[in-house]
């Protein structure tokens, strides 16, 4: 006896390592999908390139202006007392007010870093509809051959059908309703075989891949579930979700903006050298030694006077008005993803009873067949039930399988939402 009850655990702990096993091997199919859809997807590589422009506007705001050259001939020489001045050459380097450079650059880091926000922001919206569009071409297969079962099925039943109506036992109405089912039913499965190809073709254009790239599809959808209560979950949005973190850093981005606007209505100084050639003078009195001798004129200090202060007060307004029309947006993005969260959060757990009805309803569906399988061989009775009760197996098996899909996809948009 207890050999018995340890070969009947054994057997279930082998069942239940064939379906765990296979479960992760679905998941690592589907992650792997993942993966190619990041490096390949044009769409999500374009965002990146934008990110990576965007970090090569900082050293373009912080660095020093270019120095002026410049180069000027007397066409009318200037006679001096060492000689004729004939041509002049003059570099000048100009210099912000302190700190400014440091804060035109600040505002392009952090418009860099809001960047890098929208291009995760894309990466998860990516893989969100690679996981929608996988379990919709998972219960389009399995709709398909769930339909293709019942065809089968129903052509059992009008070999019977054919047999009780030569042998008199059965109306040949059964054969022609059987056949109008059939007629149905392909009709049905022409429908699920375009709408699979529209899912395949939509799944491989998120890859880049080919559109008839085949897609490797489990034999049973793993169901997810949410990894904690409703309100961390809405915490961890609120944290982590990359459209409200990409706002965080455009209002720094702003604040920087704000700064550097004050720093640009302040001086600017330069700095610059003259250089200035002299011909030999004609003068015979004149030492020969300081006749002809180049002068050069150090320092030259230059400053601006930013006397308009209109456009610097503007400059600064504007930035201030950003900041506030961010903070705004970011307030109505948050309302608006507490509103989508509670939307999927009500799919969910409509899914979650729809999975459980119809495993319910499908059982017992299914006996009920069974029951009216031998009412009818044995008695020729209750046929048009059958076909009642195969049209209502056939909705319940494929509602189980679409409420699979939806919890899946449910979970999949909270994720997004998540910012995963």
């Amino acid at each position: 006896m207890k050999n018995k009850i340890k070969t009947k655990y054994s057997y279930l702990i082998l069942l239940f390592l064939l379906v765990f096993s296979g479960v992760l091997q679905s998941q690592e199919i589907l992650n792997q999908y993942l993966n190619t859809a990041a490096e390949n997807n044009p769409g999500l590589r374009a965002r990146f390139n934008q990110y990576l422009a965007a970090l090569e506007v900082a050293p373009q705001l912080g660095t020093l202006p270019d120095p002026q050259f410049a180069f000027g001939y007397f066409i009318q020489p200037v006679e001096t007392r060492v000689g004729p001045q004939n041509a002049k050459i003059s570099l000048t380097q100009m210099f912000p007010w302190f700190g400014t450079l440091g804060a035109k650059e600040d505002v392009a880091v952090q418009q860099a870093k809001a960047k890098y926000e929208a291009f995760e922001e894309a990466k998860s919206k990516l893989f969100y509809d690679i996981k929608a569009v996988y379990y919709n071409l998972y219960f389009a297969d399995k709709a398909i051959g769930k339909t293709r079962e019942n065809i089968d099925i129903l052509n059992s039943f009008s070999k019977l059908a054919l047999i009780k109506v030569e042998a008199g036992l059965a109306s040949a109405v059964d054969e022609l309703r059987i056949e109008m089912e059939i007629a149905d039913l392909e009709n049905q499965l022409a429908l699920l075989r375009d709408q699979y190809f529209v899912q395949l073709v939509a799944f491989n254009n998120l890859l880049d891949n080919e559109d008839d790239t085949e897609v490797e599809i489990p034999d049973s959808l793993w169901v997810e579930e949410f990894p904690t209560d409703k309100q961390s979950i809405l915490d961890s949005i609120f944290a982590n979700n990359h459209q409200l973190l990409s706002y965080d850093f455009q209002f720094q981005s702003f604040l920087s903006k704000e700064h550097a606007s004050q720093k640009s209505g302040l001086p600017n100084f330069s700095i610059g050298v003259d250089y200035i050639f002299i011909d030999k003078s004609e003068n015979t009195a004149l030492e020969l030694s300081q006749s002809g001798k180049d002068a050069i004129l150090f320092p030259k200090i230059g400053l601006t006077i930013p006397l308009y202060r209109k456009k610097y007060n503007a400059m600064v307004n504007e930035a201030v008005y950003l900041q506030k029309s961010v903070t705004d947006q970011k307030a109505e993005k948050k309302n608006v993803l507490e509103t989508l969260f509670e939307n999927t959060n009500k799919n969910y757990r409509d899914a979650d009873r729809r999975l459980e009805l119809y495993h319910r309803q499908s059982i017992l569906a299914y006996q009920a067949m069974q029951i009216l399988q031998t009412e009818y061989s044995t008695q020729n009775k209750n046929f048009e039930e059958i076909l009642r009760m195969e049209r209502r197996l056939l909705k319940y098996t494929l509602e189980l399988e679409k409420a699979r899909a939806d919890k899946n996809a449910a979970v999949a948009f909270i994720e997004y939402l998540m910012g995963k």
